[in-house]
């Protein structure tokens, strides 16, 4: 089952998505695909912690910062997935001194993963639901990880929100 899980920043989402990925693997390959590549103490410190809350869990993570169909070159497309995040993949493609970002090739490669990949979890942060206006290229970050959020959500089976706790089903 494909499942997009998305809501605000630090509220739980990682965790219940390794609930959820676990569920899935059925004695096949299990895979954390970390996106977020650290710049900073408090990015080295969140990661830190979801190393520990999946310790033990059976994963193996790949490191993917750029090119996420990349994934699809190293590991079992049987097995089960958790990719956090799309909002860390999106700003490591946007964000790079040393690569040209192009959006059209960051939706390539999410499609190509999820043609191929039965089992996957998928994370995102909506941090463009509010209602204040950014400076332009921040504005041209949330919309698009607006867009693909959408395109996750499209391609996934079951789409949730995480809220204060709670999970809220959009689509089943």
């Amino acid at each position: 089952m494909r499942i997009f899980i998305s809501g605000g920043c630090k509220n739980g989402k990682s965790y219940y998505a390794q609930h959820l990925a676990k569920q899935q693997q059925n004695n096949k390959p299990l895979y954390y695909v970390a996106t977020m590549k650290s710049s900073d103490k408090e990015d080295d410190e969140r990661i830190a912690r979801h190393i520990g809350d999946r310790e033990g869990w059976g994963f193996t993570t790949i490191e993917q910062y750029y090119d996420i169909e990349n994934i699809l070159d190293i590991c079992n497309p049987n097995g089960s997935f958790l990719l956090d995040s799309l909002t860390a993949l999106l700003a490591n493609e946007m964000f790079s001194e040393k690569r040209a970002y192009n959006f059209e090739n960051i939706c390539n490669g999410l499609i190509k993963i999820l043609d191929k990949i039965q089992n996957i979890v998928i994370v995102s942060d909506y941090i463009y639901n509010d209602g204040l206006i950014y400076e332009v290229f921040t504005e041209e970050y949330r919309k698009a990880l607006a867009s693909l959020d959408a395109l996750s959500a499209k391609h996934c089976d079951t789409v949730l929100e995480v809220a204060y706790t709670r999970i809220i089903t959009h689509k089943t």
